[in-house]
């Protein structure tokens, strides 16, 4: 049976459609804002659609790159060559160019003072502990203060002799007129999601041309010169200690045939640090070795500074996709409800301001926002001389008869519309022509001929006593005679055979000879009140039956202990 109904409603759910409720205000300036949200919202999806080609697919960039320098230039001592400028690459993508050398000939390993420095000096042995290795030193100290020349000692070591006797570059650099090399760059990309594949050189490459970025911007040759310009570096500064360019190639790439665009563009940056002092440049140290006549190993030790420049290639590709356009269009539809959250924060800050407030305001605020309370917060109640339902939303401290006096009304369209339940089949009278008369409010205000023991808050005389705040009540406004002397009262909730046709209808096959069926035919005598006086059954649970009508309706159902649980307030 769960599952029947379950599969029941998921079909009658799968035939309707739910819309948003929509207020609409007749205000110039709220629309004035609206519509200025809209054309900003509007202006802005179009530019980022455009613009940023929002509609395509996107693949990120595959790269590879070779680079070859060539250049020549002459010192006083020597030819240099690409062979001996150009260190083979320390890094993916980067090359290394020699701008500065200090070079220390026929070394051999020998015993030697150390290179004058303030830890090297000594004035006696005890200065030189023998075996003591320190990065810094040139070798392992062999114990001895020695005389490095006629006026500075050193600790003696045992290391490569004679040691690097230069401890700073030379300026000018060695290798100044190296900012006239030239370097190739090739550089191949591919984007698999397209399968695209393209390389920078151009199909009608000239061999002779040089990068210029308004003349040449294709051209993959470029003067080291001009990078280190382009990078805001003085060439001759920095080939004195070296440093580290960027050479960035971004390729932004449109695959579309309508606008179809695949070229690099360079860019040149400097990536060395100024903010520091301790560890200025780029430089390292490396040694050509040699065998003498007699087979002792001689070598040349080289420190060279130079600019490595490190190839920094990103880039994208798109194309055009269907289902990118309508889910970048579909994200943004979003944005236009930002006018809607803006107009409706103004109205809620507007209203709740105190300096602020106005009438109109709050009628704007009122039909805007409908509060929903907590079922259980709440109680309703309807009497017979009121055409309305009351509704009830605070903590009851009196009788709920007083309570009711002050409180929210609400009307509900089918609460006289004497809506019979179809399995009555004692109404022949027509209750919509024929009102019985304890439906409206009598004409004038009764004196009260109740007796002493009837409540100060019954209005008819038919209340008992309860010291339930939320029980306390009773089925009239003002005095007059009870609801349950009425005519209609009998046949719609008393009537038993009204009662078992509604229960039947139901549970056909209910047994009426059972010992309990006194709580059905009372539960749904209460049920039946409720539908007849608040119009639905929706209420049945916070709905408050009248201290008459409950008292009547026990007499005619009661309970075989006679203990009733009534009205549940939680």
């Amino acid at each position: 049976m769960a599952a029947f109904g379950s599969l029941k409603c998921l079909c009658g759910s799968l035939r309707t459609y739910d819309s948003s409720k929509v207020i609409r205000f007749q205000s110039l300036k709220y629309g004035c804002m609206k519509w200025i949200f809209h054309i900003f919202v509007g202006a802005y999806v179009g530019y980022t659609l455009i613009v940023d080609k929002r509609y395509q697919e996107k693949d990120s960039i595959i790269s590879s790159v070779h680079t070859k320098v060539k250049g020549v230039v002459q010192t006083d001592k020597r030819i240099w060559d690409t062979a001996e400028y150009t260190i083979p690459m320390q890094g993916i993508d980067s090359f290394f160019v020699t701008t500065n050398v200090i070079m220390t000939e026929n070394q051999l390993q020998r015993r030697c003072p150390e290179y004058p420095s303030t830890k090297a000096l000594c004035s006696s042995d005890m200065s030189c502990r023998k075996g003591s290795v320190d990065h810094k030193h040139d070798g392992i100290r062999t114990g001895r203060c020695v005389n490095y020349n006629a006026t500075t000692k050193t600790c003696e070591v045992m290391a490569w002799c004679p040691v690097e006797s230069e401890k700073t570059a030379p300026v000018p650099a060695v290798l100044k007129s190296s900012e006239d090399f030239t370097v190739l760059i090739k550089n191949n990309i591919h984007f698999p999601k397209f399968n695209y594949t393209k390389q920078n050189i151009p199909p009608n490459f000239n061999t002779s041309c040089t990068f210029n970025k308004i003349t040449s911007p294709l051209c993959p040759i470029f003067r080291l010169g001009d990078i280190l310009e382009a990078a805001n570096e003085n060439f001759s500064e920095v080939a004195v200690e070296g440093g580290i360019i960027g050479i960035e190639i971004n390729w932004d790439c449109n695959l579309d045939k309508w606008f179809y665009h695949c070229s690099p563009k360079y860019g040149f940056r400097s990536l060395t640090d100024k903010t520091t002092c301790k560890y200025p440049g780029f430089n390292f140290r490396f040694a050509r070795y040699y065998k003498l006549h007699n087979g002792e190993e001689q070598r040349t030790l080289i420190k060279v500074y130079g600019i490595r420049f490190d190839i920094l290639v990103f880039g994208t590709a798109g194309k055009f996709d269907f289902i990118e356009l309508v889910t970048y269009i579909g994200s943004m539809i979003s944005y236009f409800g930002l006018a809607a959250f803006v107009i409706d924060l103004y109205i809620s800050l507007y209203s709740c301001c105190s300096c602020c407030k106005s009438p109109v305001k709050e009628y704007h605020f009122r039909r805007k926002y409908e509060t929903v309370l907590n079922p259980k917060q709440v109680v309703y109640v309807s009497y017979v001389d009121e055409p309305h339902v009351i509704l009830i939303k605070k903590h009851l401290k009196t009788s709920l008869q007083l309570a009711a006096k002050d409180e929210i009304i609400e009307s509900y369209p089918k609460k006289f519309s004497d809506d019979v339940n179809c399995c009555t089949n004692n109404s022949s009278k027509d209750s919509d022509t024929e009102e019985p008369e304890e439906m409206y409010p009598l004409p004038q205000q009764r004196q009260r001929a109740f007796s002493s023991d009837c409540p100060v808050w019954c209005c008819c005389g038919k209340c008992q006593l309860t010291e339930r705040h939320h029980e306390q009540l009773c089925c009239r406004k003002k005095d007059g005679q009870c609801i349950t002397t009425s005519p209609l009262f009998e046949q719609l909730v008393l009537s038993r055979d009204n009662l078992k046709d509604v229960l039947l209808y139901k549970e056909p096959f209910l047994d009426f000879n059972d010992r309990n069926v006194n709580d059905k035919l009372r539960h749904c005598a209460f049920k039946q009140y409720i539908n007849w006086r608040f119009g639905s059954f929706d209420l049945e649970d916070r709905a408050v039956i009248p201290s008459c009508c409950r008292w009547k309706i026990r007499a005619t159902y009661p309970k075989a202990d006679g203990n009733y649980t009534g009205f549940k307030t939680i």
